[in-house]
């Protein structure tokens, strides 16, 4: 059992044994998007810190903090939902090495995000895939 279970169990949050749909779903995406969202602002403070002069450490502490809130938030809303979460995320970082251009280069924008190239494959039909087989025992 994963610590995100275990923490699921210990404040009685769903833990289905399978993908499963929760009830009240667009209720749930809400106010789970609005914790995120709260979660996601702190970074203002993060940079607010920084400008103050603070510390490295301590600014890169709060950036492990924050990083790392964020993705427990996730994963254990991924918990509710019966999701398989390393499983998925592994589809997903397949589909993201798919991202190289023709020459086998990385494609970013001015941001620094990861674009597309020609040889990108959605990782949708296969998380699909995945998906019927825990719901179906496989």
């Amino acid at each position: 059992m994963s610590d995100y279970h275990k923490f699921n169990a210990m404040y009685d949050l769903p833990r289905p044994e399978v993908p499963t749909l929760q009830a009240e779903l667009p209720l749930k995406i809400t106010n789970f998007s609005k914790i995120l969202r709260e979660e996601l602002d702190e970074g203002f403070d993060i940079i607010t810190k920084f400008h103050s002069g603070a510390p490295e450490i301590e600014v890169l502490t709060d950036i492990a903090d924050w990083l790392c809130d964020i993705i427990t938030y996730c994963s254990t809303e991924a918990v509710k939902y019966g999701i398989p979460t390393e499983e998925v995320l592994k589809i997903i970082m397949q589909s993201n090495f798919s991202k190289l251009d023709e020459n086998g280069q990385p494609i970013k924008d001015a941001r620094g995000k990861v674009l597309k190239g020609d040889g990108y494959w959605k990782p949708e039909p296969k998380i699909m895939e995945l998906l019927k087989e825990k719901i179906n025992g496989n």
